[in-house]
């Protein structure tokens, strides 16, 4: 799959993944678009928990996949600060004053809290760096997993560097450094996607279900189970759970996913400015109060909301807005690095 895919998504790139990447992306905007709406129906609560369960999941899984060659090589590192730790600084300057000037007060501009969807840049910088170590070590997965269910135990640790959620979903990362194309090819199979249907459909209706007597808490992954009154155990027993549901509803997210060139496979390239730019709108919706202003809060005004962050968050994908962003999300840093020195043989 990933050797026929190749070369279809542009610029030697696998359309695949970029098709992944987008629609992964895509589910993230509605994601943060329907707390706008999710009073008064089941139903879109129903179906905001059943996303967050994988969305991230399957967005940090790919990540992990395409960081599998990262080392500790000048060039990896000076990629990763232009790529990463740049985009943080820039867009975390951003959202304080973004929030400071919605809110009509002064928002201290802070590096080790991330605000927002900012958390996932801090995350994805910690786990990078830590991929050396869980390429090296035998049983990376279940080291990561024991490490997150340590963490539901500890409250508090979320305060400073989102400390939570990065170990929470560190396992996802961590399952993506030791995937091969061949386990992508798996999921692909139709008597796997056939199967996928059910299992949504079970996991929808098992929600909708307990959607009424569940804290959201537990699919953001952002607090240990005390700070949510449960004891310590609870969490360790639902990091395990969570671990096992996201997996099996992202095994049914990749194994639709289209593997030939779509319309939509060059906005997989940009999922970085589709990301990091949604925000804004979303919580300025928030602030101004658009679903009490317009009347969102009704069937019409959901599939509105659903379809306005499809369409904006598609927009922020789109080249042009990659080539804006350009100089903050893929700056060129090699003024600021040393060349590597070249291997010298006998």
């Amino acid at each position: 799959m990933a050797k026929a895919a190749r070369g279809q998504g542009g610029e030697g790139r696998d359309a695949y993944f970029d098709n992944a990447k987008y629609l992964a992306i895509v589910l993230v905007a509605v994601g943060h678009s329907w707390p706008l709406v999710l009073s008064g129906s089941r139903t879109t609560e129903t179906l905001y928990m059943w996303v967050y369960v994988f969305h991230m999941p399957a967005f940090i899984l790919i990540s992990g996949y395409f960081s599998r060659s990262f080392d500790m090589k000048p060039r990896k590192l000076m990629r990763l600060v232009s790529s990463v730790v740049v985009p943080y600084v820039v867009f975390q300057t951003a959202y304080a004053v973004f929030f400071g000037v919605m809110g009509d007060e002064r928002v201290p501009v802070r590096m080790l809290s991330p605000w927002f969807l900012m958390w996932f840049l801090m995350a994805l910088f910690f786990w990078r760096l830590l991929t050396p170590l869980f390429m090296a070590v035998r049983w990376p997965v279940t080291l990561a997993l024991l490490l997150a269910a340590g963490a539901s135990a500890v409250p508090g640790i979320s305060e400073q560097l989102s400390a939570q959620r990065i170990l929470q979903f560190l396992p996802f990362f961590v399952l993506g450094l030791r995937l091969r194309p061949e386990h992508f090819r798996l999921v692909q199979r139709w008597s796997v996607r056939w199967a996928s249907i059910p299992v949504c459909a079970v996991s929808m209706a098992f929600l909708y279900w307990v959607v009424p007597h569940v804290q959201l808490d537990w699919v953001y992954r952002n607090h240990a189970s005390q700070d949510m009154g449960q004891p310590w155990w609870v969490g360790m027993l639902m990091t395990f759970a969570m671990f096992a549901a996201a997996l099996v509803l992202t095994a049914c997210f990749l194994a639709w996913v289209p593997r030939r060139r779509m319309w939509f496979t060059t906005l997989g390239a940009g999922t970085i400015g589709g990301y990091l730019l949604h925000g804004f709108v979303v919580r300025y919706a928030e602030y101004a109060g658009w679903a009490e202003k317009f009347g969102l809060n009704t069937p019409l005004g959901r599939v509105v909301v659903t379809v306005g962050a499809v369409a904006l968050v598609t927009v922020l994908c789109t080249p042009v807005v990659r080539k804006v962003l350009k100089p903050v999300t893929e700056p060129d840093l090699g003024w600021a690095f040393r060349k590597e020195p070249k291997d010298v043989s006998r």
